[in-house]
Formats: structure tokens, sequence, C-alpha cells
């Protein structure tokens, strides 16, 4: 501004859904974990709809002084690195122990009250005399693509067991409306499949098996059945940091992005954070101290930056953990429950959106068939055979897009930061080529070519 003030004003993406309940929900969560003492940037006004003098949805609010974490993470040394990673842990701490009496989202009541013109059923979360509630839960797998057309259950939950439930009732909801036969999306997975379309017929059925277990994967422990809410994607670059005067050490100075944020019940919620994680890796896995190989100084300056980068994320996954279990015992109790951690990949995948297979939910349902435990679900012996067998089938392509991905250099949805996209680009069809050069001329060399896994596609049928 003129006068040298500054602010963020944040408006939605055009693809962001639900846009009215993503900013309103962003809204109340930020300024009620502010009103609990967390570093959360301020907001100074808003607006859920788009009728203004902007003609959009807004978010007004503090532009926050330091850097993000991403600016200095691969710099810093270890005593720095475990240092903020401490911080990260003691931030979730605080927020995972504040109680709430429902599953779903955060909103201001009045907020609510517009969009159905009354009183809105939520359940009250009152904090220093403002009405906040909890409502629909805003998570983006609830409402992508024309799931926003649909008129399901999503919160406020009264109990786990509803939350296991709302995903798949929406999924089956979905295929039933507006499913059809679909290619995988995951093209380097369309091999497997003979590049056969795939029947919403059958991930049907497997979200009804699921429906017919899923209150029985509810740990048995009630301390993990308590509603809380979590950052939903804590990671470097929604950390702030500067420099503390006192001790000359990075400071955590504020935790942004809330948007999709969720109230679920805790063993839902656990989890190493993406960004945080080094799962596939025997050390991180075992939690072995980590050190730089012994010959660190006569390796070659690729194998150097690969030792480094991979030293770095053992760092990072060892400090988490080793904070989270002496800082934040539940959630650290929910990461190493078993039941736990199989129910999170159940609803996982019962709960994303359909993408032309579902190998991987009926994969997980048939491991609880033949354990001697009773259970509603049931599979013929051939079937269970048949999914294994197709398991290492799709284990093999998965295996040959990870070595693809290493080469060439790109991320989650093969993003690439904009500074590599050249070369990995470059990198990307040079690999196209040489596949398709040891491929005979014909049918199989023409079907590999219309399935590249990095060519542009059409979205809108998976959506």
């Amino acid at each position: 501004m003129h006068d040298n003030f500054q602010m963020i004003a944040r408006v939605p993406y055009p693809i962001t859904v639900p846009k009215f309940y993503a900013v309103a929900s962003e809204v109340a969560t930020m300024r009620f974990l502010r009103a609990k003492g967390l570093p959360v940037p301020e907001v100074y006004a808003y607006s859920p709809t788009p009728d203004n003098a902007a003609g959009t949805e807004y978010i007004f609010m503090e532009f926050v002084k330091g850097k993000k974490l991403t600016d200095v993470w691969m710099e810093l040394k270890e005593a720095d690195l475990a240092s903020v990673l401490r911080q990260m842990v003691e931030l979730e701490c605080r927020i995972m122990t504040i109680p709430f009496p429902a599953g779903g989202s955060l909103y201001y009541a009045e907020d609510l009250e517009k969009v159905v013109g009354r009183a809105m059923m939520g359940i009250p979360m009152p904090l220093d005399g403002e009405r906040f509630c909890v409502g629909p839960d805003v998570r983006f797998h609830m409402w992508y693509g024309r799931r926003s057309q649909l008129d399901v259950d999503r919160g406020p939950y009264e109990d786990a067991a509803a939350v296991l439930a709302a995903s798949a009732r929406k999924e089956i909801a979905y295929l039933k409306r507006f499913g059809r036969a679909l290619l995988p999306f995951q093209r380097a997975r369309r091999e497997a499949y003979k590049y056969e379309k795939q029947s919403p017929v059958d991930h049907i059925e497997n979200l009804e098996r699921y429906l017919r277990m899923a209150s029985l994967i509810v740990p048995d422990d009630p301390s993990l059945h308590s509603f809380h809410i979590r950052h939903p994607d804590l990671q470097p670059s929604n950390v702030m940091v500067s420099v503390s005067p006192d001790s000359g050490r990075l400071k955590i100075v504020s935790l942004l992005d809330w948007q999709h944020a969720s109230i679920l019940p805790l063993f839902l919620l656990a989890g190493i954070p993406g960004r945080l994680q080094n799962y596939g890796d025997p050390d991180s896995e075992k939690l072995v101290p980590p050190s730089l190989p012994a010959n660190v100084d006569k390796l070659g300056e690729s194998e150097l930056m690969a030792a480094l980068e991979l030293h770095h994320a053992r760092l990072v996954h060892f400090h988490y953990v080793k904070r989270t279990e002496e800082l934040n015992t539940h959630h650290h109790d929910s990461l190493l429950d078993p039941v736990s951690l199989f129910a999170r990949r159940l609803i996982d995948r019962a709960g994303a959106p359909w993408e032309g297979e579902t190998h991987d939910l009926k994969e997980l349902l048939a491991e609880l068939v033949g354990t001697g435990v009773p259970c509603p679900i049931e599979f013929e012996a051939d079937d269970v055979f048949e999914t294994k067998k197709f398991s290492k089938r799709l284990q093999l392509s998965d295996e040959n897009f990870e070595g693809c991905r290493a080469m060439i250099g790109f991320e989650t949805e093969t993003w690439v930061p904009t500074e590599q996209y050249e070369r990995a680009k470059n990198l990307a069809e040079i690999l196209k080529l040489k596949i398709l050069m040891q491929i005979p001329a014909g049918e199989t060399r023409e079907i590999t070519q219309a399935n590249w896994f990095l060519d542009d596609m059409d979205e809108e049928n998976y959506m």
C-alpha cells in the first residue's frame, strides 16, 4: 500500500472446490487456531462468495515477514534441521491436542447459515464469544470434479465409523451417476491391463465390500477415536521462519495454507507428512541414526550429491519421528498401531476418486480374507490368487515408472521446478525415443506411443 503496509490477497484457483466451503473453512480455521495462540496469519477480511466488487471469493490476510523454510531447507546443518523439526512437532502437538465434538471442517456458524438461509445444523464449537461450529468436510476428494454436484453425507460426523463410510458412499454415488468404463488414469499401468477399459461396476462391488467391514477396522484404543485437527499439507514451503536474535537459530514464525483442513479421528489424521517421510528406505523405516558413507571423501560429484540428498532425507525422517515419539505420544502411538495403519491405507483407497482401477482397493480387502479373523466379506480362493498375481504385474509397472521418475527428475504428478523444466523435458523426449526405437514398428509401438505416460491428456472423463 502507499503507506508501506503489506498484506496477502488470496483468491481460489479456478479448479478449487467447493469454493464457498473452502474459503469459509480456511478463514474459520486460521482465526480459531490464532485465538488459541498458534502462529498462523491474521485474517483481515474475507468473502466466501463472488458477490462483491472484486467478483471473486477472497481472503485478505497478514503478510508474514521471514523466509519460507524451503529456501534454506537443503542448506541446514543437522543441529538446525533438528531444531526446526522439533518446533514443527511441538506446534503439531499443540494443534492435534485440541478436542472437537465431531468430525468435518471448521466454520463460522453465520457462514453456514448463509448457505441454507436458516440456522445450520452444525455442531457448536464456541470460543471467546465467537460462534464457530463443525460443518461439512472440505477435503478435496469429497468434492472433486462432478462429485460437487452430489447430495451426499459430508458431515459433520458423529463418530469414526461415519467418517469411514462417508468417503466410500460418496464414490459409489458418483460412479452410479457418472461412472463409465475407462482406461487407467496412470498410463504407466495400462500395459498391465492390456490397454483395456475397466468397468466402474467392479469398483462399486469392492466399495460395497469395504462398507460391510469398515466399522470393524476402527482401533480398539478409544484415545485414537477422538476428533482433532491437523495442518492439511505440512511441508517446508508452508513454514515461515526467521532468525531468532537470542539464539541465532531459525524460529518458526507462521504456518501457511490451511485450505482443505479437516477434523478427523486421531487414527486417520496420523502419518508423517509427505515431504518429511523417507519410506522405502530400510534405514529410515528402522530409525537407524543417519550418517554419511565412510568413503564420502572419495565419491565423485554425482555420487556425492546423491549421498548428501539421501542423508538429508534420512535426517528429516529420523528427527521428525523421534521428536514425535518424545512430544506427541498419541500421534506416535497411532503411527505405530498396525490397525490404524491398515485403516488409513484402506480408507485412502476407498475414498480416492476412481481413476479406472479397483485393484489397489481389492488387494487390501483380500488381505483380510483367510487371516482367521471373522470377516463379513468373501473372495474365492482363485480370485485371491489372481489378485496377488496381478499385483506383481502392477509392481513391475510401478518400478519402471519410478525408474523413469528418477532418470528425468520429476516429482508428484510429474512436477519439476521451473529452472529444471527444459532439462527434464529434453530427458523425457530422449527416453521416449529410446523406448519406442526398441519396439518393432506396428500395433504395439503405436499403442505404446498413444498411451505414453508423459504426454498431455484430457482428464475430463476422470473428474
